[in-house]
């Protein structure tokens, strides 16, 4: 019997997007989950193995990770603050090295790596240089702005209203969470092409103008794109990203993802909307 892939976050956006490519390539899933729920039961119906375990205990996600061909990896600091996203990291990586996982992929942030001082970049950069450190095999994913962010905002758009905080003619590299898994997936399927690598995601970089004319067609209502300043978020974290989004933007090579690695299929931002 093949050995499963565990998920850590299985129940979640970005994990169960990894457990659907998965399992759509015929691979084992053994899902991690704090507690059992409504979902896991769900996942356990399609097959899914479910092991529970908090991942900031070391010993009970090492057992968790036993025994498995690889492992997908994600932190979080909006449940508890930087500083528990920084332990879930370095007990993660702790928790791989104690079970010998022979391949994890963290998924980490677009240009962790470049020192832009955003709080829960600098998070996740502190987890990739753990996990380099440790001599655990990996491979970092660095997914940039996701589609579903949108939706957050779905009752203005549906009143004709997308609002965002940077400019409307400014490209916004997004991704899908589908691409997402489909990458993670291929980098599990081909280990050996991947091992090393840090590579950052993007299925597509519209400007908010060209969103706001996708969702109009989408609805079925005029929506246009209207621009706020990033300094009037309340988040300090937020506020620093949407700055940085508006000064710097993300730099993932679009082109030369799709050209590398066309099994993805990248959904633009309107293939995205067409399947909601």
């Amino acid at each position: 019997m093949s050995k499963p892939y565990a998920v850590v976050g299985a129940t979640g956006g970005q994990g169960g997007a990894v457990v659907d490519a998965l399992l759509g390539r015929g691979m084992p899933v053994r899902a991690l989950a704090r507690r059992l729920s409504s979902r896991t039961a769900q996942l356990e119906e399609r097959g899914v193995e479910i092991a529970v375990a908090d991942i900031t205990d070391v010993s009970a996600t090492a057992d968790a990770f036993a025994g498995t061909a690889g492992v997908f990896a994600m932190t979080t600091p909006f449940e508890d603050g930087p500083d528990a996203e920084v332990a879930q990291g370095r007990a993660l990586v702790d928790a791989m090295t104690s079970a010998n996982v022979p391949h994890v992929v963290f998924s980490s942030v677009a240009d962790a790596d470049r020192n832009t001082g955003i709080p829960h970049f600098e998070t996740k950069a502190d987890t990739e240089k753990v996990l380099r450190a440790s001599g655990v095999p990996f491979t970092i994913v660095g997914p940039t702005y996701f589609y579903d962010n949108a939706l957050g905002g779905i009752d203005a758009i549906k009143r004709g209203r997308l609002d965002l905080p940077l400019p409307v003619d400014t490209p916004l590299q997004q991704m899908s969470r589908r691409d997402l898994g489909r990458f993670v997936a291929l980098a599990f399927s081909d280990s050996a092409r991947f091992r090393g690598l840090r590579i950052d995601l993007a299925s597509d970089d519209p400007t908010p103008t060209q969103m706001a004319a996708a969702l109009s067609s989408h609805f079925d209502v005029p929506v246009a794109a209207h621009s706020y300043d990033a300094a009037s978020i309340s988040s300090p974290d937020m506020r620093a990203m949407f700055q940085f989004l508006t000064d710097t933007g993300y730099d993932a090579n679009i082109d030369g993802l799709r050209s590398d690695y066309p099994e993805v299929g990248w959904q633009s931002f309107g293939d995205w909307l067409a399947e909601l």
